[in-house]
């Protein structure tokens, strides 16, 4: 019988590396920068590998498969063509930030492959959406509120680094909160729940 628990050895893994991450990031970004979606991501799934939890599992794969998947393809653009096809990973080849630093931000390529598996794995629940939008909810008010307009963090004022002057900062707000569900996670959702569709139950 195929086991469906998170191996320990994953679980020791993950969490020396997140006990790094933190570390590191903070000391170079600050604690404004744990704002970020995928940020808060990284923690996120540290509590679900040790709870199992596919709910958290499902609810990070809604929110940051896509985000992640567009980071990597920016990447790799810049590697393969020499320029950025959509901005937002320029970080990743300024020589003034540390190798150890760039370094520490390919978990944008190895998340992604951690939620499918656990998924897979333990299940898609299909109630993932709505907790990713219940903390979007939360997430960028305090952004907003919280952090300097300059850091652009969760693109609240530059969406893909093109200053935002189409309407007042906190109807863009709530437009983004309203946008990011639909757009982003609704999609997500469907495309996983087919995804795993033989394996979850109807809810």
């Amino acid at each position: 019988m195929k086991s469906r628990s998170v191996p320990l050895w994953l679980k020791i893994s993950y969490t020396l590396w997140l006990a790094v991450w933190v570390a590191v990031y903070w000391s170079a970004y600050g604690p404004e920068n744990f704002l970020w979606l995928c940020d808060v991501a990284n923690v996120v799934v540290g509590l679900a590998i040790w709870l199992e939890s596919p709910l958290l599992f499902s609810s990070q794969a809604v929110g940051v498969l896509v985000i992640q998947a567009i980071w990597i393809i920016d990447v790799c653009s810049r590697l393969v063509i020499g320029s950025h096809l959509i901005g937002g990973t320029e970080y990743m080849f300024d020589p003034e930030k540390s190798l150890t630093l760039r370094g520490l931000s390919l978990f944008h390529v190895f998340v992604p492959i951690l939620l499918l598996w656990a998924i897979r794995r333990l299940g898609y629940d299909r109630r993932g959406w709505r907790l990713q939008t219940a903390l979007l909810w939360i997430l960028l008010p305090v952004t907003y509120l919280v952090t300097d307009p300059d850091l652009n963090i969760n693109w609240l004022w530059r969406p893909f680094g093109i200053p935002q002057t189409v309407m007042p900062e906190l109807v863009y707000l709530g437009v983004e909160m309203l946008a990011v569900p639909l757009v982003l996670f609704l999609p997500t959702h469907a495309a996983l729940a087919w995804w795993t569709r033989r394996d979850t139950p109807p809810t």
